[in-house]
């Protein structure tokens, strides 16, 4: 579980998030456990990514005439995670689906048209499309708040902070989040600009 002195910033986003009830009787499962309860799918994603990120560090010493051999392992490297993602979101999934609203490397947020009760635990499987962020975590609800709105049907924000993740797969988040906000940023300045003209 994380801590306040290691948590991470969160970016709004919209991203699909499965959770399936974890009772907790069954206790927090190891990092082993966890990778075993990954579908085949998923891990070649994590390795694909886990290889990619090694290869690139490497070729990143290199002289400059490298680079457009970098950019083109880079766009390879991207076919091949738009190919695996697309076959990881037809996978047939465990649990009821919501729509994510937030997420970062302690945990994400989303909202819900039932409450959840703080504390429970729950095997989330989230997938962030734009990003090709595909992983599986054990997630507790630190909160629960209903969203007052115009319409009768209730609508809840619900906070999950990770239990259970990988450490690799907290990375993924870490950058699928700094590129997100650089995203947002990149996107704001435009907006000024054209609103200055």
């Amino acid at each position: 579980m994380f801590t306040e002195s290691n948590a991470y910033f969160t970016v709004p986003h919209q991203f699909n998030v499965y959770l399936e009830s974890w009772p907790e009787s069954k206790g927090i499962p190891t990092e082993a456990d966890l990778r075993s309860m990954q579908s085949v799918g998923l891990k070649l994603l994590s390795e694909v990514k886990e290889l990619e990120a090694s290869c690139l560090l490497q070729l990143r010493g290199l002289d400059n005439d490298a680079k457009a051999v970098v950019d083109f392992l880079k766009l390879q490297s991207r076919k091949v995670d738009l190919v695996l993602h697309h076959v990881l979101e037809k996978e047939v999934q465990t649990g009821d689906k919501f729509q994510g609203s937030h997420f970062g490397g302690s945990g994400i947020s989303l909202t819900s048209e039932t409450a959840l009760n703080v504390g429970d635990y729950f095997k989330t499987s989230i997938y962030i499309s734009s990003e090709l962020v595909a992983i599986l975590c054990l997630c507790q609800v630190t909160q629960c708040q209903r969203i007052e709105n115009e319409s009768q049907t209730a609508t809840y924000n619900i906070s999950l902070e990770f239990s259970q993740i990988l450490d690799a797969d907290v990375e993924q988040l870490v950058k699928a989040s700094l590129n997100v906000q650089q995203k947002m940023l990149k996107m704001r300045k435009q907006s000024r600009q054209q609103s200055v003209e």
